[in-house]
């Protein structure tokens, strides 16, 4: 929700091809966003044709990257046998045309051209209703007036609930039902992967059957026994967005009711959503008091004006509250933006905001985006401590602006428990935590094992780990700052232990390649636990860990034996998925499967 840019990248919808007169037309309203020094990949867009029939999105990105190019999106109509790829410069894109046109793929002669971008959907969709109101008067009013829009979706609570917590309305039970379904359908699919890219450790179907999902009895007590936070109210981090209300108010802080690809940038309190902690909403009350009293305006992601556009709050059970406070300052004097400053200090430690309990208070300057990069912007310290604390599984742990913590923390102690009973972990145990945040999966096994060794992309959270091991006694653990891909591969090659265990734990969209293939190459290391908040993008990363060995991929492959999905965000679809991996030994006259 931050950047429109990102949004309209990621929602590509699918595009007439440019043509000349459409080129001009780009110079218009409906694509007003790519102009002037804000950066939006959409500027450099291709679309690639002819593509092979049956090849999917990771097949097409590893076609590209073999090939030395480096897409930034890339959207895929496989049934249309064509693609629009978007990347971060000129450079970049011209050289993929370059590379990329005329070459051969199965039996395909592949055609590139440059594509137009995709049109503004705010202004897209008002066009559209103008249009229609113009020229068929009521059709405005027949696609769906306010009041028609009220009666079909009901009262506005309602409509934020079904947009942020979709499962708010369905028993408990169900939920995990769900959830239960849905991850056995991508461990069947793993299963199917495996067959088709290793046959050699083709699980068996007694072995298919185990290898399903499974809530143990111990998480299935845990979130149902306790009390209502574990179902209810568990966020410990939210990011609301400012802007408009969908009541008309001005200056709302909340969730977005709509997408923006949708034409709506409507926002509604949090007020009575079920996710969405009393400490949190009572930030959100205030803060919203305050913004209300200043000359301020709140962002605009279709005119670029304005200020206020987002406020991030954090919790912790040991009632700590960290707010970050997202403001573009556009041209105002340094001196405005440091009485600001000073108005929000006086207002959450003096004034009304009292109430709100803030113990940590930040301010962070956000224009718009120049260029591709991803860097978390600088965070001003305004008030109050630093961090805030947690407690997780008897350990104490800091919380900086920029660093990952789990946003439920007792389904996360859930979560490591059964990380920490499938490692198998003993005195000369080495692990290697990949992606390790603050430091907690690593820090709650530390006292069981030799050595544990984690790497994580954010400084801030590097810094926090450090601490946490300070602060829990720990003197065997080390921490290391950059990208896995580039740090990991040395790592590991360092490591000198009989007993080496990786647990990886990385965002969204999965492992670099760089770190699957290195994994495989180093056979000391014979158990890998993954734990992923979306399995299916990770399949890739799974296929990978298991298939055949090849030029590309050396050593021997592992297998999944071990699957457990924890519910970390009740009334949603969503869940974390652990799979434990462990090498094959082909020494073995058999090969058995633990369960």
């Amino acid at each position: 929700d931050l950047n429109r840019y990102d949004i309209i990248e990621e929602n590509n919808q699918e595009n007439p091809p440019a043509t000349a007169a459409e080129g001009e037309g780009a110079a218009g309203g409906l694509y007003r966003y790519i102009k002037g020094d804000l950066f939006t990949s959409e500027i450099f867009k291709v679309e690639i044709q002819n593509l092979p029939k049956y090849i999917g999105f990771n097949d097409l990105k590893k076609f590209l990257n073999k090939h030395g190019v480096n897409p930034h999106k890339i959207k895929l109509f496989s049934k249309q046998m064509f693609a629009f790829v978007t990347f971060k410069n000129q450079e970049e894109r011209d050289k993929a045309m370059k590379a990329v046109h005329g070459m051969q793929w199965k039996s395909k002669v592949l055609s590139v051209r440059l594509a137009k971008p995709k049109a503004d959907p705010i202004l897209k969709k008002r066009k559209q209703e103008e249009e229609a109101e113009g020229g068929q008067p009521g059709a405005k009013r027949a696609a769906g007036s306010q009041e028609g829009e009220e009666e079909e979706e009901g009262p506005l609570n309602i409509q934020i609930a079904n947009a942020v917590t979709p499962l708010w309305n369905v028993p408990y039970e169900e939920q995990l039902k769900r959830k239960e379904k849905e991850v056995e359908g991508v461990l069947q699919k793993l299963t199917r992967e495996i067959g088709n890219n290793n046959k050699a450790i083709r699980p068996s179907p007694v072995q298919v059957n185990h290898l399903c999902i499974h809530y143990s009895n111990h998480s299935h007590t845990l979130m149902n026994s306790q009390n209502k936070y574990h179902e209810t109210e568990y966020r410990n981090k939210c990011e609301f967005v400012i802007g408009v209300g969908a009541d008309g108010e001005d200056k709302t802080v909340g969730f977005r009711l709509g997408k923006y690809k949708g034409g709506s940038c409507a926002v509604v309190s949090p007020a009575e959503t079920s996710h969405v902690s009393s400490e949190a909403k009572r930030v959100v009350q205030g803060f919203q008091q305050f913004i209300r009293t200043t000359p301020y305006a709140v962002y605009s992601p279709e005119t670029y004006e304005g200020h206020w556009r987002q406020l991030t709050v954090r919790t912790s059970r040991i009632k700590q509250t960290m707010a970050i406070v997202f403001f573009n300052p556009q041209k105002l004097q340094e001196e405005e933006i440091e009485e600001l400053k000073r108005n929000l200090r006086q207002y959450f430690t003096e004034g009304e905001g009292q109430e709100s309990a803030i113990t940590s208070l930040y301010f962070v300057r956000m224009g718009q985006r120049t260029s591709a990069g991803t860097e978390d912007l600088p965070c001003e310290h305004v008030t109050g401590e630093e961090w805030i604390h947690e407690e997780l599984l008897g350990l104490k742990f800091r919380i900086s602006p920029h660093s990952f913590f789990q946003t439920n923390t007792p389904a996360a102690e859930v979560l490591y428990s059964a990380v920490g009973e499938w490692a198998q972990l003993d005195q000369d145990s080495t692990v290697l935590d990949v992606c390790c945040g603050t430091g907690t999966i690593g820090i709650s096994l530390a006292k069981r094992v030799k050595k544990v060794i984690g790497i994580e992309l954010c400084q801030e959270a590097v810094e926090d780990a450090k601490a946490n091991a300070e602060a829990n006694g720990l003197t065997n653990v080390e921490f290391h700052c950059g990208k896995a891909e580039d740090v990991f591969p040395t790592v590991l090659n360092a490591v000198v232990s009989p007993n080496v265990t990786a647990i990886v734990d990385p965002p969204r969209a999965g492992l670099h390649s760089k770190v699957i293939l290195a994994i495989r190459r180093a056979e000391h290391l014979k158990r890998l636990i993954y734990v992923a908040c979306n399995a299916k993008a990770a399949m890739n990363n799974f296929t990978d860990l298991c298939r055949a060995v090849s030029n590309r991929v050396r050593g021997a492959p592992f297998r999944p034996v071990r699957a457990m999905a924890v519910d970390l965000f009740p009334q949603t679809m969503h869940c974390e998925t652990i799979l434990l991996f462990e090498r094959v030994d082909y020494s073995s006259e058999t090969q058995t499967t633990e369960t």
